[in-house]
């Protein structure tokens, strides 16, 4: 705090805040002055790990810890002191986390998840390095119509200067390790490049860090920058793709191959990711907007199972050289939680690594199982992967489900433009 007010010394507010089961930031602004105290811990209740995207807190009646809404209290997290979008030489932004009664970090944050499904690869001596990209639309909120300007059309930097600069000057502010900003072939879509890490929780606080900042950005030039899922019925859709690999404790790529002669390493990683595949939509897949991207019709999916570079493989291959091969996790949507995807992308790798033998991982790789194309499909078969739900926990798992339901029972029963419009 003392070196970050020596930079910033014009600080007058702090925005504490939680990121809840969507991503979304819950928390509140202090006066700097509060800020030493706010180190020592301060209080949120713990209902904000229950709430929908509209910030409505959802539980099942019989559950007292949730309706009762008990404060817990939530500490600091190193690193995350940063400057604000808004405003960054007077307002600053700390992230903070959350513990239960007993002092243990809180079971249902999803930043909690993540760290202990990295501390069991750590476990074994496995350290995972990720890469993610970001897939968002930049409407123009004046404009009449969009233009296509198609993939990495280098007048787009032009075109959008103003924006670009100003989001790669506050990525460096916030020491967000934004790598690329990349024109995608859909008119005024763009795709953030993150650099690599090994940091895996690190790495995706800056997902979230970096989709808040370029919202407020964008608004800042008379932007709305979408993360949406499939924003568009005719254009593509916005992707959070992971790019992963597992070092070892000397820091060596244990998925180093010829790309066409995979290891056993990267085989079973493999394997294990397409097996709990069908169960891991409904986290990557958080609402139904999301499945829309996912499929081309009622019955045809975008995505195959995996193969050697080609974009429509779930799970592609991408070119590189031997050390620095790699998969590349693509299913998830832009607006899905980052933490999420990412504990549920290793605990696939994980159960490839503890359960699949040499004849099953063949069988897999070779004809990997259907994908539920709808939410209520995907939440049903999540709810029959025991590996999964322990994995990310049973006390969240189940908010999860309740959560989903109700946010789906909701849409289902909303009467759209469209369905009025062909009534008899």
């Amino acid at each position: 705090m003392q070196t970050y007010l020596l930079h910033y010394p014009a600080t007058k507010h702090v925005d504490i805040y939680l990121n809840d089961i969507n991503g979304t930031f819950r928390g509140k602004r202090i006066a700097v002055g509060d800020l030493y105290s706010a180190a020592k811990g301060c209080y949120f209740p713990q209902s904000v790990y229950s709430m929908d995207r509209e910030g409505k807190v959802v539980c099942t009646a019989a559950d007292h810890q949730v309706l009762d809404e008990p404060d817990r209290i939530c500490l600091p997290v190193k690193g995350t002191l940063r400057p604000s979008a808004y405003d960054p030489h007077e307002n600053a932004q700390l992230l903070l986390s959350m513990q239960d009664a007993s002092g243990a970090p809180y079971a249902l944050e999803p930043r909690v998840i993540l760290e202990n499904v990295v501390r069991r690869f750590h476990h074994h001596g496995l350290y995972p390095v990720i890469a993610p990209e970001i897939e968002f639309y930049l409407i123009d909120q004046q404009a009449q119509a969009m233009r296509s300007q198609g993939c990495f059309h280098m007048a787009v930097p032009s075109t959008y200067a103003p924006f670009i600069e100003r989001l790669e000057e506050m990525a460096a502010a916030q020491n967000l390790p934004l790598t690329g900003i990349v024109s995608e072939a859909e008119p005024a879509q763009f795709e953030l490049n993150l650099r690599h890490s090994h940091q895996v929780v690190e790495v995706c606080e800056n997902v979230l860090a970096l989709r808040r900042l370029t919202s407020v950005i964008a608004n800042e030039f008379g932007y709305k920058a979408n993360f949406m899922a499939k924003p568009f019925s005719q254009l593509a859709g916005n992707g959070l793709h992971f790019h992963i690999s597992l070092n070892d404790r000397q820091g060596d790529n244990l998925f180093a191959s010829p790309a066409q002669e995979l290891n056993e390493m990267t085989r079973l990683c493999l394997a294990g990711l397409l097996h709990l595949m069908p169960a891991s939509l409904a986290i990557m897949a958080p609402g139904v907007n999301a499945f829309r991207r996912l499929r081309k019709n009622l019955d045809e999916p975008v995505f195959s199972s995996w193969g050697y570079n080609t974009r429509s493989a779930a799970l592609r291959i991408p070119c590189s050289t031997e050390e620095n091969r790699r998969i590349e996790y693509r299913l998830a949507g832009a607006d899905a939680n980052p933490y999420l995807v990412m504990a549920t992308i290793l605990t696939g790798m994980l159960y490839g690594l503890e359960n699949i033998d040499g004849d099953s991982e063949e069988d897999i790789l070779r004809a990997a199982p259907p994908l539920p194309l709808f939410q209520h499909q995907a939440i049903a078969v999540f709810q029959e992967c025991p590996y999964l739900l322990d994995s990310l926990g049973q006390a969240f798992s189940r908010q999860w489900i309740h959560s989903k339901l109700e946010e789906l029972t909701l849409f289902e029963g909303i009467v759209t433009q469209e369905e009025t419009a062909i009534s008899f």
